[in-house]
C-alpha cells in the first residue's frame, strides 16, 4: 500500500493504533480486510486534503485554442465559462484563441506565444500536422498539460483526449441512413471541413465501412474541406454536384449545413435522410425547421469539465485518477431538442 504520509497522520485519520497502521501497511501479521479498507481510506483522504490545501490561493490560467467555424467555438467557449465556476479547488480563468481558419504557423505561434506566457493546461482543437505535433510536445516537455478537444493529435504526449466517440458517432449515422433508406442503389454524400482532423477521419471511415455492411449498393461521394465555412463547403459542393443525380443522403461532419442544404435544394436535389453533428444555433434552427432529420450531439460541457479535471490531476491539485471517458453519441431529433 503506497503513500507518503507519516504513519501517525494515517492513524489519526483512521482513528486507529500506530502499530496497527504500521501493520496494514507493511503486511506485518494479521490485519482484518475491514481495518485494511480504513487505512486505504484514510490515504485517500490526507490526499484530497492536501490538494485543497495546496489549491488554497492559487490561481490558474487555461488557454483553449480551436479551429472552428464561430458557430462551434462559441460552444466550447460558453461551456468553459459554466463550468469554471464549480471548480472548487482554485481560482481558475480561461483564455481564448478562436479562428475559423487557422494555417499550420498560426497554430504554432499561438502555442509558443502560451508556453512564453505561461499556462497550467492547454486545450487544443486543431489538425494533425506534422509541426502542431512538435509543438504539442514540446508544450508537454516545459510542463504545460495538453488536452485534445473533440478531434485527437496523434503521436503526441498530449495529457489525454477529451470528447466524442467519433467511430461510434460514424457508425450511428450509417445505422439511420440504412434504416431510413434501405438497401436499394444510391449515392450518399458526406462532408468533412478538413482531411486533417483526425476525429472527422474517424467518423468518415467508421461510417464508410458500416454503411457498406447494411447498405452494399450505397455510393459514397466523399467531399472534404470548406473548414466548416458556409461559403467555402458551398464551393468545393457546386464542383461535385453532377455528380450526384441519384443522392438519396447525406452525412456532414463538419458543418456548413445551411449551406449544404441550399445548394443542393438549388439544384433539385432532395435526400431522403440528413444526418448533422452538434446542436450549435444554426443547427438547432435547421432541425426545428425540419431541414435536418437528426443531430449526432454530445454534451460539450462534459468535455470540458474532463479537460479541467485532466488539468488539475496533472499539477497534484485533484485526486481523480483513471482513464478519461469518451463521451456517448445522443441522437437528437425535432421532437427531443433541449430547451
Amino acid at each position: 500500500m503506497t503513500h507518503r504520509f507519516p504513519i501517525k497522520e494515517i492513524a489519526r485519520q483512521a482513528g486507529l493504533g500506530t502499530a496497527t497502521v504500521d501493520r496494514a501497511l507493511n503486511a506485518r501479521g494479521y490485519v482484518s480486510p475491514q481495518t485494511k479498507l480504513r487505512v486505504s481510506a484514510a490515504i485517500e483522504e490526507l490526499v484530497e486534503q492536501e490538494s485543497q490545501l495546496a489549491a488554497r490561493g492559487r490561481r490558474l490560467f487555461f488557454d483553449f485554442v480551436v479551429e472552428a467555424p464561430m458557430r462551434f467555438s462559441r460552444e466550447v467557449k460558453t461551456a468553459a465559462e459554466a463550468v469554471l465556476p464549480r471548480i472548487g479547488t482554485a481560482v481558475c480563468r480561461s483564455r481564448f484563441v478562436l479562428n475559423e481558419i487557422m494555417e499550420e504557423d498560426e497554430v504554432v505561434v499561438a502555442l509558443m506565444r502560451i508556453m512564453k506566457r505561461g499556462s497550467h493546461g492547454v486545450c487544443l482543437k486543431a489538425r494533425d500536422t506534422p509541426r502542431i505535433r512538435d509543438a504539442v510536445n514540446t508544450l508537454s516537455t516545459n510542463n504545460i498539460p495538453v488536452v485534445t478537444l473533440v478531434t485527437d493529435i496523434g503521436g503526441t504526449d498530449r495529457t489525454t483526449y477529451v470528447g466524442l466517440d467519433n467511430a461510434g458517432a460514424g457508425r450511428t449515422a450509417a445505422y439511420l441512413v440504412a434504416k431510413t433508406v434501405g438497401n436499394v442503389a444510391g449515392s450518399v454524400l458526406t462532408t468533412r471541413s478538413h482531411e486533417r482532423f483526425l476525429g472527422e477521419e474517424e467518423r468518415e471511415t467508421a461510417f464508410i465501412e458500416s454503411l457498406a455492411s447494411h447498405c452494399a449498393q450505397q455510393r459514397v461521394v466523399a467531399v472534404r474541406g470548406g473548414y466548416g465555412v458556409s461559403e467555402e463547403t458551398a464551393r468545393l459542393l457546386k464542383d461535385v454536384i453532377q455528380d450526384i443525380p441519384d443522392l438519396c443522403a447525406v452525412y456532414s461532419m463538419g458543418g456548413g449545413n445551411r449551406s449544404i442544404l441550399d445548394t443542393l435544394e438549388h439544384n433539385g436535389l432532395k435526400p431522403k435522410v440528413f444526418v448533422a453533428h452538434d446542436l450549435d444555433q444554426e443547427n438547432r434552427r435547421l432541425i426545428l425547421d425540419q431541414r435536418l432529420d437528426f443531430i449526432l450531439h454530445h454534451d460539450l460541457r462534459s468535455d470540458v469539465k474532463n479537460a479541467f479535471s485532466a488539468f488539475l490531476t496533472y499539477h497534484h491539485l485533484s485526486s481523480e485518477h483513471g482513464e478519461t471517458p469518451l463521451s456517448t453519441v445522443q441522437i437528437l431529433t425535432p421532437e427531443n431538442i433541449p430547451k
